[in-house]
């Protein structure tokens, strides 16, 4: 049977029933990882997704239940980690180019694949103008984008005003459509759309 509390009443909890926090590693390891594997790869993903948790446990006493859902706390926790891992083997450009944005990778169809063919090297180029972002925007781009987190849930994660998260956003398309502006329809990350935060 489903637990039907939510997260903020499990962290609560876990103060005296510490296993409880297992309910939260089950309802959020997959998104997490997810976004893991999104922007640094499969390798990262799988070596960070625990340290994450193991992170979340430690310091849930510390947990602010702004929101019922840990999702946008666990995200702000996994950004950390991971500019601490880029920081260490200074390899976020080469990982946000082997990732290539998250592009699907299956060859089960001709028209699948001829469209992957012809959004290789759009993927390639988003990837190059998103890892020359700085780390602040990239981040609340990829929240935005990938993870569809609203502007309240990305500044809870990254622990910044809303009015910051709406700016770097706005910011960041500015900078991602003239990096793409010769492509026909660019609708990634709504760049085509001319609506900013």
């Amino acid at each position: 049977m489903a637990d039907l509390r939510t997260d903020a009443a499990v962290i609560a909890e876990t103060q005296s029933a510490p296993a409880d926090f297992a309910v939260i590693f089950d309802r959020h390891f997959d998104a997490i990882h997810r976004y893991l594997d999104r922007r640094a790869g499969r390798d990262v993903a799988d070596e960070l997704s625990g340290e994450v948790f193991r992170i979340a446990f430690e310091q849930r006493p510390r947990f602010k239940p702004i929101h019922e859902s840990a999702l946008p706390w666990l995200y702000g926790l996994a950004t950390n980690l991971l500019l601490k891992h880029w920081r260490l083997g200074a390899r976020e450009l080469s990982a946000l180019e082997r990732v290539g944005c998250g592009l699907e990778r299956h060859d089960t169809e001709t028209a699948a694949t001829d469209a992957r063919i012809d959004a290789e090297p759009l993927g390639r180029r988003l990837a190059a103008a998103l890892a020359h972002l700085p780390a602040g925007d990239r981040d609340v781009v990829v929240l935005i984008a990938w993870e569809e987190l609203s502007y309240e849930e990305v500044a809870a994660a990254l622990a910044i005003p809303e009015g910051t998260v709406r700016s770097r956003l706005n910011r960041a398309r500015r900078t991602l459509r003239a990096a793409l502006a010769d492509q026909p329809s660019t609708t990634a990350f709504g760049l085509a759309t001319g609506k900013d935060a």
